[in-house]
């Protein structure tokens, strides 16, 4: 077991010194071990995971190795965990118990895939399993350890609503929770709806986190001026911007310095899409676009984008007094039992033993199977002979929603269609003169005929590995 942070006292302190706590927000694919080390070197206070799926955590070890890792260092720190039911959650929070300082129960991804299974907004509709899930892992573990929700606005109009829900998650006893101020239909055009965050606030006596639209330092401290809240949460603006919360408008250089140190010393143990992309999101301030095009591009190999870091940023010239030489402390290496989970899922069975996917499950794991919707609006952006399908300029990516949950071959057929990656692989014979016209034409296709080719993409799928879990087809998607 590693040394322990009691969050609730980190909230206690900022609130005596008049101030809030500055939180990383989890995000799939990005809030690992490495990141959390050089978000935390530019005054974050409190880091969470990315979002683990609570089901696959009981089950894989696979799962358990891919999705988190820590060491002595890496605190404070909260799991996320996605989960629709009271063992899952309860299982995976013992489990994950000796090396994290709290746990996070995910209620506000928007997510296709997400909805349909019972994970994240899915569970808005009945906050009386949240209250269930949140009540028991609040019975079962010590007081000192955090328990804790993220949840969406009920409505942007009908603030009553989410005032009734977070009180009700507040009685069962959870350190604090985190609200994003946007209802999850609405897209990130929508300006955050901080009068509801404000009423929110007003309305419990726990500490809350507000989330959305902080790109600045300055974003965070009104938004703290504003609502009132005990913390403020960014995602898409600290993956730009690392040292966002120590005052920089922008990434300095140092930073990338930190970030190619912190990378060299990982090794093995970060993967390529998790460096290369952070490098990629981190330096859009700091290189030409022809550049970043090229950076975007290179063959996967780590050196490779070493060299080309040091290469084209003055890296030498850069004095960093705190990243400079530091060596970071070797991961630990996590054990745990799956026994409570395994007799849990018997006595639910009536005696009959969950073997569904607990050999297999995560067995063709891969991290880096799919790029993430937020590197591939990144790329469409820096193509000029691939431009964005959205004819209204609108981003497929809710600044929060990508890091709540992964991205799904066909999502939102009416408005989405295809992904970027695929509309960029299968529609590369059309001529920069023509992808107007054609994304025009994409919106009017019948349904009849994306459901034969979303069936089609299911079948593709079913032919590679027969009996695939739901796990493992979220990560090929």
């Amino acid at each position: 077991m590693i040394g322990k942070t009691n969050i609730r006292d980190l909230f206690s302190s900022a609130a005596e010194r008049n101030t809030f706590l500055k939180i990383c927000a989890p995000m799939v694919r990005y809030s690992k071990l490495e990141f959390r080390h050089l978000v935390r070197s530019y005054r974050t206070d409190l880091a969470f995971t990315s979002m683990i799926m609570a089901d696959s955590f009981c089950k894989s070890e696979k799962a358990r190795l891919n999705e988190f890792t820590t060491n002595e260092e890496d605190t404070p720190l909260i799991a996320q965990f996605a989960a629709n039911n009271t063992i899952d959650f309860l299982s995976a929070s013992e489990m994950v118990y000796p090396y994290v300082d709290g746990v996070d129960l995910n209620c506000g991804c928007p997510q296709r895939w997400a909805m349909a299974e019972g994970y994240g907004s899915a569970l808005l509709k009945t906050p009386e399993l949240i209250a269930d899930m949140l009540g028991t892992v609040r019975r079962n573990m010590p007081s000192t350890f955090s328990v804790s929700v993220k949840v969406r606005l009920l409505s942007s109009t009908d603030h009553k609503r989410t005032i009734d829900m977070c009180r009700q998650l507040e009685a069962t006893g959870i350190t604090f929770l985190t609200v994003h101020g946007r209802t999850a239909p609405e897209m990130t055009k929508v300006p955050v709806h901080k009068d509801a965050l404000q009423e929110i606030k007003q309305s419990i006596g726990i500490p809350m986190v507000a989330n959305g639209d902080i790109f600045t330092l300055d974003d965070a401290e009104q938004m703290y001026l504003q609502t009132k809240c005990d913390g403020v949460m960014t995602a898409r603006g600290i993956l730009s911007n690392p040292a966002l919360f120590a005052g920089h408008s922008s990434t300095p250089v140092e930073c990338v310095k930190r970030w190619l140190n912190i990378c060299q010393q990982a090794d093995t143990d970060i993967t390529y899409q998790c460096m290369h992309h952070h490098f990629s999101f981190m330096t859009e301030s700091l290189l030409t676009k022809r550049l970043r095009y090229e950076l975007n591009n290179l063959s996967k190999e780590k050196q490779k984008v070493y060299e080309f870091i040091q290469t084209h940023l003055p890296l030498d010239g850069v004095v960093d007094d705190v990243g400079s030489g530091r060596q970071y402390p070797e991961k630990i290496s996590c054990t745990y039992s799956e026994r409570n989970y395994r007799e849990r899922t018997t006595a639910v069975n009536g005696g009959r033993k969950d073997d569904s996917t607990a050999a297999s499950a995560g067995s063709l794991y891969d991290p880096e199977a799919s790029e993430g919707n937020f590197f591939q609006s990144k790329r469409v952006e820096l193509d000029a002979t691939t431009p964005a399908l959205d004819g209204d300029g609108e981003s497929t990516v809710d600044g929060v929603d990508f890091m709540d949950g992964g991205c799904i071959l066909f999502d939102d057929f009416s408005s989405r269609i295809f992904s970027r990656s695929w509309a960029r692989c299968s529609l590369r014979c059309f001529s920069a003169n023509r992808w107007r016209s054609f994304s025009l034409t994409l919106r009017s296709i019948s349904m009849r005929y994306l459901s034969r080719m979303a069936a089609s993409a299911s079948s593709v799928i079913a032919s590679i590995e027969p009996g695939v879990s739901s796990f493992e087809r979220r990560a090929w998607m």
